[in-house]
């Protein structure tokens, strides 16, 4: 079965009212050529550094624009809506970052809370705490597309193998990575990831992200793409600026990858040892 996909390449600002505009306008000609599945990137809502000003924007799901407006998205063009995160108020009082899929009858199919918190300490000076403040995900998640079986991550996920190998031998035949990683990091590791969590599961995988600088002065790397079972890029973004990355797939691929290489049937249990070694050592 052949569907057409897109990722939605963004620059999310500080005002959720325009991130929403302009999701909205991308998803439109997303769908407008085609799609049958659009995503966006993490924090589609808002890129804001400053935590108080966050705050200061959030809403529950219930009352959270860039829900109401993905359904109503979704509802109106007859298309599946992914919003890959968003941040969304907790009733505990942190905060969820949060992705959404939307039905083509605009009813909300699943949501995901991001697993793995980005806190880390970079080279040039950059430090990120996001578990300072939000809560994170415990529970994976695949939902049934009529045409495919889908895969959830946001960002930092992607460096945590495990997650998209538990989806993989649940069923999931296309991955998605949403996300708004660093410059640094991108540069460095990004593409090799979602090329190397494609081929190891023989799935497809949708990586929408937020790209160039943003009103809150960080900078995210871009390069939205999509990526075929034998790890293939079939559509890839530039690093600055909106854009709509597309792509054709044909879900046999999924089939007929794993067949090649039938790595998720071959996996055996194992047993570690730990060895303490003792004695000198000749050289």
């Amino acid at each position: 079965m052949t569907f057409k996909v897109a990722a939605i390449q963004m620059c999310s600002g500080v005002d959720p009212q325009k991130n929403a505009d302009d999701m909205a306008r991308l998803v439109r000609e997303a769908a407008a050529n085609g799609a049958s599945y659009v995503q966006t990137p993490e924090m589609t809502g808002a890129i804001q550094k400053d935590r108080a000003a966050l705050r200061a924007v959030l809403k529950d799901e219930d009352g959270d624009l860039i829900v109401a407006r993905a359904s109503s998205l979704a509802g109106e063009l007859g298309i599946f809506v992914h919003i890959g995160s968003t941040a969304i108020a907790r009733a505990d009082g942190k905060i969820a970052n949060r992705g959404f899929l939307f039905a083509p009858d605009g009813t909300r199919v699943c949501s995901y809370d991001k697993i793995h918190m980005f806190d880390v300490d970079l080279d040039n000076g950059e430090s990120w705490r996001e578990s300072s403040a939000y809560e994170a995900g415990t529970q994976a998640r695949v939902a049934s597309l009529p045409f495919a079986t889908l895969g959830f991550a946001i960002c930092y996920d992607v460096r945590f193998p495990q997650l998209f190998r538990t989806e993989a031998l649940a069923g999931a035949e296309i991955l998605t990575v949403p996300a708004a990683f660093t410059r640094q990091t991108g540069e460095a590791h990004w593409e090799i990831l979602l090329r190397a969590r494609a081929i190891e599961n023989g799935a497809f995988l949708i990586a929408a992200a937020q790209a160039g600088v943003h009103e809150d002065g960080r900078e995210t790397f871009g390069h939205s793409m999509i990526i075929d079972p034998w790890g293939r890029v079939l559509g890839q973004a530039g690093g600055a600026g909106e854009a709509v990355v597309m792509a054709e797939i044909d879900i046999a691929a999924v089939k007929a990858a794993r067949a090649k290489i039938p790595n998720l049937k071959n996996a055996r249990e194992f047993s570690l040892d730990r060895i303490a070694a003792s004695g000198g050592v000749s050289v």
